[in-house]
């Protein structure tokens, strides 16, 4: 994967505090689509610039798959190394509101390979006001 451009902090608090009240109650309507892309783009970016490799690649279907991690890095099939969620888990993990083992106890994150739970050594990203 090309490795992206950092994301601008101011940027991405605005585009996670565009989907906070979602966050904080499921019951609010959810976000537009093009609103929660920015959030879980920005998000994931941001985690790929502060663990920058590419030994564990993290997705967030249908939005963004990032490789982040120093290690062995993955090149081609199916990584050894994959965390996967939704966008709403993936947002609540990003700002603090959800913890990983929670997440991954409950199923609704995947962690698959031996460095995957590395990921959680990086959250939250950006922590809500």
């Amino acid at each position: 994967m090309a490795r992206q451009a950092a994301v601008n902090p101011e940027e991405l608090r605005a585009a996670l505090a565009a989907v906070e009240a979602w966050l904080r109650n499921e019951s609010e309507p959810a976000p537009a689509r093009t609103v929660l892309a920015a959030a879980v783009r920005g998000s994931a970016r941001t985690l790929a610039a502060d663990a920058p490799g590419g030994s564990v690649e993290v997705r967030v279907p249908p939005f963004v798959a990032v490789q982040c991690i120093e290690g062995p890095r993955h090149t081609r099939g199916t990584p050894p190394n994959v965390v996967e969620t939704d966008p709403r888990t993936w947002l609540l993990l990003a700002t603090g509101l959800l913890e990983f083992e929670t997440a991954l106890a409950s199923g609704a994150l995947t962690a698959s390979g031996s460095r995957a739970a590395e990921v959680a050594r990086w959250l939250p990203i950006s922590r809500l006001g």
